[in-house]
């Protein structure tokens, strides 16, 4: 077997860039929302350091007090392009389908709006790969609070610990995990990014296929 982490009882994914490639779509949207409030648009690389957080989160501190008009150009935006720019990352199909076959709860914790993501899940048919898909604005608080990581295990026979692995791309992934007790597994990214130097990982996987082998050694 491939070393790695124990067998968990629950997976917890993140969805943007983790499951689904989305940077393009969140980079135009916020391109075009930058523009309208008058700010200096982020390069590429820009969006993908700055947009971890949910849009409530995030869009205070970047639009004070013109910060839901700034939501509404960014949906107007995002709903126009999210579904058919949408594209699953390679081999995080066949990924999530080995571990539906398992007794391993699989569930979805994103910060992207719950419709939208729940609406994603549903166009690429995986919907029924996930015991629950929670997304920003479903619980009270968003990612990294841990009300958000709650709901997501409501139906799990696990509470959050270290028989959770959360999986994502991101160092808001890496902090919740650590905040709640369960176990940072990064997916896709170096450990030795800054980013991850306050929440490191417990383990990485550079790719959804070596993830999936890992799990096929089950």
């Amino acid at each position: 077997m491939i070393d790695g982490p124990p067998r968990p009882a629950a997976i917890v994914f993140d969805w943007d860039n983790t499951l689904v490639d989305t940077w393009p779509v969140i980079h135009e949207s916020l391109m075009v929302t930058l523009s309208a409030m008058g700010h200096e648009p982020w390069t590429f690389e820009e969006t993908r350091r700055r947009a971890h957080k949910s849009l409530r989160d995030a869009f205070p501190g970047l639009f004070g007090e013109r910060w839901e008009e700034a939501r509404q150009i960014f949906y107007a935006a995002f709903e126009g392009m999210h579904i058919d720019r949408l594209r699953p990352i390679e081999d995080a199909g066949e990924l999530l389908a080995s571990l539906s076959a398992s007794d391993v709860h699989v569930a979805v914790l994103s910060n992207k709006t719950g419709m939208y993501l729940r609406a994603e899940a549903l166009h690429l048919g995986w919907s029924g790969y996930f015991d629950s898909l929670v997304g920003a604005g479903d619980a009270a608080r968003d990612k990294p609070a841990p009300e958000s990581l709650q709901l997501a295990l409501a139906r799990a026979p696990v509470q959050p610990g270290p028989k959770v692995w959360i999986v994502g791309d991101a160092g808001i992934d890496m902090e919740i995990a650590h905040r709640t007790g369960c176990l940072p597994v990064l997916l896709h990214r170096d450990a030795g990014d800054p980013e991850f130097a306050a929440w490191p990982p417990t383990h990485c996987f550079a790719s959804c296929r070596g993830l999936l082998e890992y799990i096929t050694g089950w």
